[in-house]
């Protein structure tokens, strides 16, 4: 006991938690985003100039760094560099056009939360006989046409805000409800890796059934109505979207299922009531949006769709509720906390 006292046992170094994160998160944007590196260099000399030096923050960087190179590893054949092998569907001969739609492959990569792509897979979409269909298909035809005489300003300027899509939509909320909440350095990482490993896997899944399903787009639906030979849904020949129509079958909605997952985890993991988020959008210059619940933000995305002409609501609402599943799972199986952590 005395020997003990006159020479304590030093506590062992602990590795700096934020010269850890800065490491990780400059390794692992530099994989991806090598045309970046002299920024992420310069953003990650910053990071770090705000860290004391010593042992600490040394063996901060050592992990980030191993641990990026882990996750890299992990992720290095998950099937999203594979390449697209997409045919137009068409008889030999024939012009199509020749613009290849997107993320035809996407579907069958390797998941985050999910086992396979198809997991969540929906019914098939409504027949074009249907009630459903008449009602959506004519709802868009009004509310999402180019020259529309019923949408309103406020939805017409929801509609373009919201073709701006992916993380890049919702990163930006993150940040502002880490900060209002006031998580720290652990919370707010762990929120971020569960919101974009739902948001990953969302893409996965609803490409899998775009691909699947093939189902037409408002715009192919509606100038060739009368292929379907129903009279509730004439044919408009000229009808345009509001906007482009993203170069991907229509069922289910791809911006809905993902901002479903990422609001939903968001939801579980700090509440619906936020302090107010604002959002801008490269897409709708001078427009601000926004929110102080996260479920307006959802409502919002998928009502903005339908606004824009890209999507049928029984396409919006297929797609959050593949969303909420897909956001389910990955709380219920990701990064749980431990019981302390939870007091």
């Amino acid at each position: 006991m005395r020997l003990a006292a006159m020479h304590p046992v030093k506590p062992a170094c602990i590795a700096s938690p934020e010269a850890a994160a800065a490491s990780a998160a400059h390794a692992v944007l530099s994989a991806i985003y090598p045309d970046q590196q002299q920024k992420l260099d310069a953003a990650l000399a910053e990071s770090l100039a705000k860290i004391n030096e010593g042992d600490s923050k040394a063996k901060g960087i050592d992990l980030g760094k191993r641990a990026a190179a882990g996750i890299i590893a992990l992720r290095a054949n998950d099937g999203t560099a594979v390449a697209e092998t997409y045919r137009p569907f068409t008889n030999a001969g024939v012009y199509v056009p020749t613009t290849i739609p997107v993320f035809s492959t996407w579907g069958a990569s390797t998941p985050w939360v999910m086992t396979t792509g198809s997991q969540f897979r929906p019914e098939p979409p409504p027949a074009l006989n249907s009630t459903t269909w008449d009602n959506d298909v004519n709802e868009v035809r009004q509310l999402g046409g180019r020259n529309s005489s019923i949408r309103t300003a406020e939805q017409t300027n929801i509609g373009r805000f919201w073709f701006f899509t992916g993380p890049q939509t919702w990163n930006p909320i993150l940040r502002q409800v880490a900060a209002a909440k006031d998580l720290n350095l652990l919370d707010s990482a762990r929120l971020f890796a569960l919101v974009n490993m739902a948001g990953n896997d969302a893409y996965v899944a609803v490409m899998d059934a775009k691909y699947a399903f093939n189902l037409w787009r408002p715009i192919t639906a509606i100038r060739n109505a009368d292929l379907s030979k129903n009279k509730a849904t004439p044919s408009e020949a000229s009808w345009l979207a509001l906007g482009e129509t993203p170069l991907h079958p229509e069922y289910p909605c791809a911006h809905c299922i993902a901002s479903t997952a990422a609001g939903t985890v968001i939801k579980n993991v700090v509440g619906n009531d936020v302090a107010e988020i604002t959002l801008t959008s490269p897409t709708a210059p001078g427009v601000t949006r926004k929110w102080t619940r996260i479920q307006d933000y959802i409502d919002e995305v998928s009502m903005a769709r339908i606004y824009a002409g890209f999507h049928y609501r029984f396409s919006t609402k297929v797609g959050e509720d593949m969303g909420r599943k897909i956001a389910e799972l990955t709380l219920a199986t990701q990064l749980l906390r431990t019981a302390e952590a939870r007091r």
